[in-house]
């Protein structure tokens, strides 16, 4: 279980953090952050000497205490500890208290002339630790959460909650510190409770969070093969098709424009016996057009029954592997391993749409974990504003010659890099009448932000919002995006 708001003030009481300055930040896992914190013997009772403490988001396991085993840092520097770290090192801790009994703590830190506050909610499955400045304006979260707010350039003041809930007197939950074995300070002894059972209960969690994603995503697979499935029957009664269209044509003098539908009399293929069958038409065709219709579908089942069937094998297998993978994560004994490894699985998910994406009109491309699409012409333009983008996509197009559309995926909770932006201008201007030029200046803006132009050329757009932007053609850069392509 996770600590109670008792336990939090006895925590922060034998701590005495204010005055202690911060040494080390760095982050074990995407859900453990460390610091390292040193200050002199005082006679307001600091103990002096180097304490290592750590943040734990890990549901069930959820905490802040000064730790006394080593935590292993991260194989590579994670991104909110590299923030921290250009903030908060060698800063000073001016207050660190909790908020009511809300279990979250705030700790303002003091560097030079900026002063920060470091808000640690110590939630199950709801934590995170939130960097702000003295105005409130996040400046990154560990976990960022856009639906929340929790993202930055917004504002998190935990201590209006806190004070709505002390005037509406709402009653918090009363808990008892826990009598944990062991001698030493609260600190020591619950830092070696955890250190026993805390990896089983982060464990358990992780195991949990694996059976719900791959039952998403089983669920997502059976249904995609269940219409498969279906249309596979309707592609191998196909021929049926080309009858309705002989049947058709056969009665063109007797079938007057505007019927919906045509009753026949033929032999069953079983017995020879007669029978009526009835032939939905479409009444603003005429008899050839109906039957050519007939004779379309015909075609169509009997050239995509082969391709249908190989997409249902793909299906099935992809199910096999989705039960074998299950299978491998929940044998998984290490927290920290399994975690690690249901981020992967993010990963290649996020890589298996982006190949997908192959079937939509233009191109593709992979840069890392950003999706980018580029039409090369009108049509492909039109066809991927219409049906593959969305409002909060980032559109980009030259501004002083015809070409390509250009869309940069929205991620939530994150910004477009530099480097992203380069690489979809660069492709902006390639894909356009300036690219012999080899420089030229291009307008990008969110999708929502353009409007179609009434009764005009197809996918052509007015921008609003737009920014400008300078390219510069860069072969090595274009040379990258070409072994990013999705094939």
């Amino acid at each position: 279980m996770s600590i109670n708001w008792k336990e939090i003030d006895l925590i922060l009481n034998e701590l005495n953090l204010p005055g202690m300055q911060i040494q080390k930040i760095y982050q074990s896992t995407f859900d453990i952050l460390a610091m390292i914190i040193y200050g002199k013997t005082t006679t307001n009772g600091n103990q002096g000497g180097s304490h290592l403490l750590i943040a734990s988001l890990l549901p069930r396991a959820c905490r802040f205490h000064e730790s006394f085993c080593a935590v292993p840092k991260s194989k590579k520097p994670l991104r909110f500890a590299e923030l921290l770290k250009s903030r908060l090192l060698n800063g000073r801790i001016e207050e660190a208290v909790q908020l009511g009994e809300d279990r979250i703590i705030r700790i303002i830190i003091r560097r030079g002339e900026y002063s920060y506050r470091l808000y640690i909610r110590l939630w199950s499955n709801a934590g995170n630790v939130i960097l702000t400045d003295d105005d409130g304006i996040i400046l990154d979260a560990m976990k960022r959460r856009p639906k929340s707010g929790e993202i930055g350039g917004k504002i998190y003041r935990p201590e209006n909650m806190m004070a709505a809930r002390v005037q509406a007197q709402t009653k918090i939950k009363d808990y008892e510190i826990r009598d944990l074995p062991g001698e030493g300070s609260f600190n020591k002894r619950i830092d070696s409770w955890y250190a026993e059972h805390g990896a089983s209960l982060s464990l358990e969690q992780l195991r949990e969070e694996v059976q719900r994603r791959m039952k998403k995503n089983r669920s997502r697979l059976e249904a995609s093969l269940d219409r498969l499935r279906e249309k596979e029957l309707d592609y191998a009664n196909g021929d049926r098709y080309k009858e309705y269209g002989d049947l058709i044509l056969s009665n063109t003098g007797s079938l007057p424009k505007g019927e919906s539908w045509l009753e026949t009399r033929v032999p069953s293929e079983t017995d020879g016996e007669i029978g009526t069958i009835r032939i939905e038409l479409d009444p603003r065709k005429n008899a050839a057009e109906n039957a050519a219709n007939y004779y379309g579908k015909y075609r169509k089942a009997k050239s995509g029954l082969a391709e249908l069937q190989e997409e249902i094998r793909a299906g099935e297998l992809e199910l096999n592997k989705l039960s074998e993978t299950e299978k491998q994560l929940l044998a998984e004994n290490n927290p920290f391993h399994l975690e690690l490894l249901i981020k992967k699985l993010q990963i290649r998910s996020h890589k298996v749409q982006a190949e997908k994406s192959a079937k939509r009109p233009g191109v593709s491309f992979t840069d890392g974990d950003w999706l980018i699409l580029a039409g090369r012409d009108a049509k492909e333009n039109d066809e991927l504003l219409r049906h593959h983008v969305k409002g909060n996509d980032l559109w980009l197009h030259t501004r002083d010659w015809a070409g390509s559309y250009v869309f940069i995926k929205h991620r939530p909770g994150k910004t477009i890099p530099l480097e992203i932006l380069l690489d979809a201008g660069n492709l902006a201007l390639f894909y356009s009448k300036g690219r012999n030029n080899k420089r030229g200046d291009l307008y990008y803006t969110q999708v929502k932000y353009l409007r179609r132009v009434k009764n005009g050329p197809k996918g052509l757009v007015i921008p609003t919002q737009e920014k400008n932007l300078s390219i510069t053609l860069e072969d090595k850069r274009l040379k990258k995006l070409e072994s990013c392509r999705v094939q």
